[in-house]
């Protein structure tokens, strides 16, 4: 089943649902049908696309100063592509190696191929002559939620 667009009292986008999520929250009316597919009924309501939330919900936290860190999120900040090669990552590296103190952040950590994870070890890509194709930073909401 397709995901359902949920969107704030004041018609901002917040997030999505299931489509079985969407219809217990019109059961429950804490939403309402903003959008809907024609002809398509789940019981007496209308198959939703979107629906928004009757009362407005504060989200101050997606103007925080960004995403909380996650392996899921480097890749997704670094299109599932190696900072070192640029060939498809599957794990994340620490630009600053964990053994010498460095930590889980976003500016600390890229997507990485496997090899090169192997080849880089316990050193910084300076050491291990592997120059970064791109600087790692931390990504916005926005950003994240694209992907």
């Amino acid at each position: 089943m397709d995901a359902v667009l949920v969107i704030n009292a004041d018609l901002g986008p917040l997030h999505k649902v299931s489509v079985k999520h969407a219809i217990r929250m019109l059961c429950r009316r804490v939403a309402e049908i903003h959008e809907a597919e024609p002809d398509r009924l789940i019981g007496i309501y209308p198959m939703p696309r979107v629906v928004r939330l009757v009362r407005y919900v504060v989200t101050r936290w997606r103007f925080s100063s960004g995403p909380a860190w996650s392996r899921s999120g480097v890749l997704a900040r670094d299109d599932r592509r190696c900072a070192y090669c640029a060939a498809a990552a599957s794990t994340v590296d620490h630009v600053l190696p964990r053994s010498r103190g460095g930590r889980n952040t976003w500016k600390n950590t890229v997507a990485a191929c496997y090899g090169c994870n192997q080849r880089k070890g316990d050193r910084t890509p300076a050491e291990a002559g592997m120059p970064l194709r791109r600087e790692p930073a931390v990504p916005t909401w926005a950003a994240l939620t694209a992907r």
